[in-house]
């Protein structure tokens, strides 16, 4: 046995997913469940929440659901009273509310910032007392390519992403001095639930496929590797790092 190895091994820790009762949020759950984390996955849509969580434990992975709103405040607050200190959060939860900032309604931009950034604070701050106490966790903040670019109609969801990269190197500023490691991972144009109808957009798909290097979409199984990573003890002097995983389109014009 090589002791040198990277230790990539969840063997005997807990994870809270916000988010994952779909796409990119339930691929990083049972990759981080087969790693040997106990996961929770978390959704506000309980029926949802529910049929994830059973086709995880079908696989024979340790899962359980914990349904809350991450933008509430109190239902955040209930929610980590309810599940206990945990050495991995993943803030994954997020949505899109396209418009041409000209048009955009306060809602849907206030919408879109409260979902996909408020809810990485709220979360986190909830969590961060016991890891800080216990002097160990790990905080994954799900980006995006658009926390670097931007794209018409996408001004509030760039600028919720944006923000979050900049939460993660603030949280880094403050909480790596306890040990708890910082970072992000910034997905390019995934294919999932949320995205099918832009890939059904032949005109779009076909831009999509000619302006990223790889000359594809990104599959969820493209994350889970940076995701195990990030939550292991291999990364434990990794902090306040961005991973662009978008098959090459943020490296090239």
């Amino acid at each position: 046995m090589n002791n040198s190895a990277p230790n990539f091994s969840l063997q005997g820790r807990k994870a809270l997913i916000t988010g994952s009762s779909q796409g990119i949020g339930k691929a990083l759950a049972s990759a981080l469940a087969h790693s040997g984390a106990e996961v929770v996955l978390n959704g506000r849509d309980t029926a949802k929440l529910d049929a994830a969580v059973a086709e995880l434990k079908a696989a024979g992975l340790a899962v359980t659901g914990c349904p809350f709103d991450v933008t509430s405040e109190s239902e955040v607050t209930a929610a980590a009273n309810t599940i206990g200190p945990i050495d991995v959060l993943v803030n994954n939860a997020g949505i899109q509310r396209r418009s041409p900032l000209i048009d955009m309604s306060l809602a849907d931009w206030e919408t879109v910032l409260s979902t996909n950034l408020t809810s990485a604070f709220l979360v986190s701050r909830a969590f961060a007392p016991a890891m800080i106490e216990s002097r160990a966790g790990k905080i994954i903040n799900i980006c995006s390519l658009m926390s670097e670019l931007a794209r018409p109609t996408t001004g509030n969801y760039a600028a919720a992403k944006g923000g979050l990269q900049m939460l993660t190197r603030a949280m880094c500023g403050e909480w790596a001095q306890h040990n708890i490691q910082i970072n992000g991972i910034g997905p390019g144009y995934i294919a999932t639930e949320l995205t099918a109808p832009l890939m059904a957009d032949e005109k779009f798909d076909g831009w999509i496929k000619g302006r990223t290097p790889a000359g594809r979409w990104g599959k969820v199984s493209d994350l889970t590797g940076a995701a195990v990573y990030m939550a292991s003890p291999a990364s434990d002097f990794l902090n306040g790092q961005i991973l662009m995983l978008d098959g090459g389109l943020t490296a090239v014009i």
